[in-house]
């Protein structure tokens, strides 16, 4: 056995590694009598190293060994802690012995992992017991298994038989919206009430802006006081519509990017300032502090995700029958006409095409703005459904600046091309 330069640096990581899971494991029972101190941790690391360097075998042995000893321990010690976290952490600390002897810093990293883990008892058995809800842990196991599960299986490619549909693509979007959704409900859950409606508005946009719009209304013309709140919820709504074509974009055809930047600054700049305007006049109008709608529940809406995908998927198929039927003008007409259902289900089909190589990137964006303009047609009128005259004019200035905001950014990027691909052909 020959010493490397790097020989020294395992066995001080070895060492390191023992003896910081055996403080931690020392002082989390400073009061009873554990099976295993910091002394055995620190030599179960060693031992693992000086195991590694005789041989696969010889680790397998000490493996063993270890393994015995601490089913003994937790024998002699299971009336007063039936855990078996120390005697799991004497194995690790054994495997990470031998870890650190072939890559030391990746052994180092991991058993300061394992040390925050360990201390974090107290926090992730409060959080797990008290905080998190049955339906929450359902909801997480599902968007697991989406992700880690069901992906994996799908095929990568368009299929025929489906019309030129990409299921990998489609299931990737469900799981997106599943995900945002998420991260909306643990900012609620994080923040509390306090932020009310305008945190609700800005995640519910990334379910539907219209409906989230049309809910707003509604609320402020049945509770007059909660108006500017309820005006602050539909106008943050919009955000998440930019920041949901952004996302689509760069997940379905990064290549429409040139096109889309300067109108997606654009427009989120004017939908921010429309959000930050109602927000500091909610605040500054007094009036009954609103409840948060519709995210003390589910984490997420499985079924919104898989309407959306399919909502997607049917676009799409009719984007596809009219490009092959009437060519790019019928793909036009199509997502337009769908964007008066769902924005981002149509400029994801248009997204899709442009991917494909069936439509050039500035007709591609001109379809995307096409339904995004004929979705702020739908917002104003879902605004006038269920809102007051003033509810719904503050909606219409907000969705014109936003429209124009959009295409003058189309035309900016219409502008720039001939530069960007000088630049970067």
């Amino acid at each position: 056995m020959n010493l490397s330069i790097a020989e020294p640096l395992g066995w001080v990581a070895a060492l390191a590694a023992g003896l910081l899971i055996g403080i931690e494991r020392e002082r989390s029972h400073p009061d009873e009598q554990s099976s295993a101190g910091v002394r055995s941790f620190a030599l179960a690391a060693l031992a693992g190293a000086v195991a590694e360097r005789f041989g696969s075998a010889t680790l397998v042995a000490a493996l063993l060994a270890v393994g015995a000893l601490a089913v003994a321990g937790y024998l002699r010690t299971r009336d007063k802690d039936p855990g078996i976290t120390t005697e799991l952490a004497l194995l690790l600390s054994l495997l990470l012995g031998a870890l650190a002897m072939r890559e030391p810093a990746l052994a180092s990293a991991l058993s300061v992992l394992a040390v925050a883990l360990l201390a974090a008892k107290a926090r992730l058995h409060g959080f797990v017991r008290r905080v998190l809800s049955e339906q929450e842990l359902q909801h997480g196991l599902l968007l697991a298994a989406s992700v880690l599960v069901v992906l994996p299986l799908l095929p990568n490619r368009a299929l025929a038989g489906l019309g030129g549909l990409n299921p990998h693509v489609l299931w990737t979007l469900a799981v997106l919206l599943m995900s945002i959704q998420s991260m909306g409900h643990i900012a609620l859950r994080w923040l509390g009430p306090a932020r009310g409606l305008a945190l609700t508005g800005l995640f519910g946009g990334f379910v539907s802006s219209t409906a989230s719009i049309a809910a707003m209304a509604q609320r402020a013309r049945e509770h007059p006081s909660w108006f500017l709140a309820c005006l602050a919820g539909a106008l943050w709504s919009n955000v998440a519509t930019v920041v949901q074509l952004g996302v689509m974009a760069s997940v379905v055809s990064p290549g429409l990017w040139r096109w889309l930047a300067p109108a997606l600054v654009l427009t989120g700049a004017v939908s921010l300032g429309a959000g930050w305007w109602s927000a500091r006049a909610a605040r500054g109008g007094g009036g009954e502090a609103p409840p948060p709608l519709g995210m003390a529940g589910e984490p997420f809406s499985p079924r919104a995700a898989l309407v959306f995908a399919a909502a997607v998927g049917v676009v799409l198929f009719v984007a596809e029958m009219a490009h092959r039927s009437y060519g790019s003008r019928g793909v036009l007409v199509a997502t337009v006409l769908a964007g008066f259902a769902d924005a981002h289900a149509s400029a994801v089909s248009a997204m899709q095409l442009h991917a494909s190589g069936a439509l050039a990137s500035g007709f591609a964006a001109i379809c995307i703005g096409g339904a995004f303009s004929a979705n702020a047609l739908s917002k104003v009128v879902a605004a006038a459904s269920g809102g007051s005259a003033r509810f719904t004019r503050l909606q219409a200035v907000t969705q014109v600046g936003l429209v124009g905001a959009f295409w003058g950014g189309l035309a900016v990027a219409s502008w720039l091309q001939p530069l960007l691909t000088r630049i970067a052909p």
